[in-house]
């Protein structure tokens, strides 16, 4: 069967598949199917080309690799259109507490609940509950040199798929998604006045940054 032929059969897996399909899982499933085996460099091409069809801007779905596979997904376009369809019934609300724990695992990932409360400054046995439950984060072992061995948590298959995403590197790099400039706090030998006639003061720059200032 030549790629022309082979095309529509990877095309009609992929949108028949309620979950991001793998190419092993393509290639396997069409061996089975046209009763011949099935070339993985093929496959390839047809998922090139399949990608390539719906980039196209009158299509209003688009084929996207994530989650360690391939899945039609509605263009962001379309976004408020489907949503009339069932609401937000199925978008998953997180809280403010929750968001904030799943960033630090995404971004941390491995981590224990430890560095998590440490980061945050409060428990996050609720949030990391209710992300189990929620399937966005798992259990992934135990950190062995740490004392007591406590659990390790990572993000999920689960958590990629919701955002598009293939792996955690494609996560947006912190400095592209804040300017924030983070000062630290100044080192208590350095705040103390060389003499009684000069103390120092805080001052802020038109740039909102906060300066140390002789008198």
């Amino acid at each position: 069967m030549d790629i022309e032929q082979l095309m529509p059969h990877v095309e009609a897996l992929i949108f028949a598949s309620e979950r991001p399909i793998t190419q092993l899982e393509l290639i396997d499933m069409l061996s089975q199917a046209i009763e011949e085996p099935v070339d993985g460099d093929r496959v390839a091409v047809c998922i090139e080309a399949i990608l390539e069809k719906y980039e196209a801007s009158y299509y209003p779905f688009q084929l996207k690799e994530i989650g360690g596979g391939y899945q039609f997904l509605t263009k962001k376009d379309f976004h408020n259109t489907v949503v009339q369809l069932n609401g937000d019934k199925f978008i998953k609300k997180l809280s403010t507490s929750a968001l904030e724990t799943l960033s630090i695992i995404a971004y941390k990932q491995p981590v224990t609940k430890s560095e998590i409360e440490y980061i945050r400054g409060v428990s996050a046995d609720y949030s990391i509950q209710k992300l189990l439950d929620k399937e966005l984060i798992q259990i992934a072992g135990r950190n062995e040199d740490a004392v007591g061995k406590p659990l390790i948590y990572t993000t999920t298959k689960n958590f990629m798929d919701y955002l598009g995403i293939n792996s955690p590197s494609q996560l947006p790099q912190i400095k592209e998604i804040s300017d924030i400039e983070v000062i630290m706090p100044t080192d208590g030998s350095d705040a103390i006045p060389e003499s009684r006639d000069l103390q120092p003061t805080l001052v802020v720059t038109e740039h909102g940054d906060l300066q140390h200032k002789r008198a």
